[in-house]
């Protein structure tokens, strides 16, 4: 691994951590008072997703922390040669990494104080349908799982494959569950928005 992923990664992680879950949990509780974080304290199968679906950004976090600091750690985590050996997979890889932050940026300003993480089933929020969201329906979902896909790419080994498959199956269920919610919740307007909009693209 070279020195510019090991420099790369760690402020990368931080900027996402800082842009994406805690400046818009705050922009949307200064706006409404709700809290956005909504995987604590859940119960039956949306209580195991939650706690899975947490487990996947530690996992990532704690990968980067363990080769930025000792980086001869990294032969550990069982490095994939076939993707090791190929540079542009890592510039790929960096490039689908900031593409994904900042889509999922722009997918969360425009959901606006709509926005949560988890299913919120306190407050009724508004459906949004337009910008990003008329090309997909779950367009953060789709910027994470490419997120995902970016990190492997620049950190081929056994354990970010094992986040890559282990988050895309957590993400499928919970936006199984999310859209059975907004069913339930806007009833046939979202059905009407369904058959317009595709769930990823």
């Amino acid at each position: 691994m070279t020195d510019f992923i090991r420099i790369f990664l760690p402020i990368y992680i931080a900027v996402f951590v800082f842009a994406v879950f805690l400046l818009r949990t705050f922009v949307v509780w200064k706006k409404t008072g709700v809290n956005a974080y909504l995987l604590l304290k859940k119960e039956g199968a949306e209580g195991v997703v939650a706690r899975y679906f947490k487990l996947i950004p530690l996992a990532s976090i704690l990968v980067v922390v363990a080769v930025t600091v000792y980086p001869s750690s990294y032969h550990y985590f069982v490095p994939l040669p076939w993707f090791e050996n190929m540079p542009l997979l890592k510039v790929i890889g960096i490039f689908l990494l900031l593409t994904s932050l900042i889509w999922i940026w722009i997918s969360q300003a425009q959901m606006g104080s709509a926005w949560r993480i988890g299913i919120d089933r306190k407050n009724k929020t508004r459906l949004v349908n337009s910008g990003v969201f008329k090309i997909t329906r779950n367009p953060i979902f789709l910027g994470m799982k490419v997120n995902l896909l970016g990190f492997f790419l620049v950190m081929p080994n056994a354990a970010t494959l094992a986040i890559l498959l282990s988050g895309y199956i957590i993400i499928q269920i919970q936006v199984a569950m999310e859209e059975q919610h907004l069913q339930k919740l806007h009833g046939e307007e979202y059905v009407e928005y369904c058959k317009q909009v595709r769930r990823w693209l």
